[in-house]
């Protein structure tokens, strides 16, 4: 069995940098175990599979570790790469998830995913997560992820959290995010415990992220930036039960799979 592969650089102009994912189009859908076992092979934050439904997708998203509801970068490159080489000329594609209805469009030079808000609420805080960040935040948040708020740029690109710690929370990951020095907000993205002990540029974390901010800084469109080593940019705007989140992708790598049998 021969399955093509794409790998993209997500939230990126340019390669080597953003968040690569690997895309998997298939004709049906193949063993679970066997997705897993590709995404553990292709050793990204995410692996991305595609199978046409009428004239929509469904898509389904792996990490080396785990299957996972939702992932925004691994959207964003699997849209990407229907809009370029599956179905060129085409500027919407409809996505059936786990998370439900995901849908992105070309506009002009961007991509633009409509996804599910996931505003942040108060929850109760480990005393993990505090000692895994070294630091004292200005406020611990809940959505899919715990979401940490922290006073400045500085302090979040200057983490440097212990990760085996991280790996023993009961959430998917950690968002540590604050206010821009040139960018609305900054964030980082840490899930250990699904594999990724750092995520380059985290569409879904934006999910949580620009209610929060949008509520926080009361405007709708928000420029973030993802300050990680890669770094990523995104631009976002709250539509108030739904987030739009936009960035630019670029092709790495085309490939194909050589599976026995």
């Amino acid at each position: 069995m021969d399955i093509p592969l794409y790998q993209v650089d997500a939230f990126a102009s340019s390669v080597f940098s953003g968040n690569p994912a690997a895309v998997c189009p298939l004709r049906e859908w193949i063993p679970e175990s066997l997705m897993q076992s590709i995404a553990q092979e292709n050793n990204l934050s995410e692996t991305a599979f595609l199978v046409p439904e009428g004239d929509a997708y469904r898509i389904r998203w792996f990490t080396p570790e785990a299957e996972v509801d939702l992932c925004g970068h691994a959207t964003l490159a699997s849209a990407y790469v229907i809009f370029d080489f599956l179905d060129p000329g085409r500027t919407l594609v409809s996505f059936q998830s786990r998370s439900g209805l995901l849908q992105v469009s070309r506009e002009r030079n961007l991509l633009v995913m409509d996804f599910p808000s996931q505003p942040p609420h108060a929850c109760e805080v480990p005393a993990e997560l505090l000692t895994a960040l070294g630091t004292e935040p200005q406020t611990v948040l809940c959505s899919e992820d715990y979401f940490v708020v922290f006073s400045g740029e500085e302090e979040v690109s200057g983490l440097k959290p212990d990760m085996n710690e991280l790996k023993g929370l009961d959430l998917r990951g950690v968002i540590v995010t604050a206010p821009g020095r040139d960018v609305d907000f900054v964030s980082r993205f840490f899930a250990p415990g699904i594999g990724i002990p750092e995520d380059p540029v985290t569409g879904s974390a934006h999910c949580a992220l620009v209610p929060y901010w949008a509520k926080r800084l009361r405007k709708k469109e928000l420029h973030a930036r993802q300050v990680s080593r890669r770094g990523g940019e995104l631009f976002c705007r709250d539509l108030d039960g739904r987030v739009e989140i936009a960035g630019k992708a670029v092709l790495y790598m085309t490939g194909t799979i050589h599976v026995p049998g």
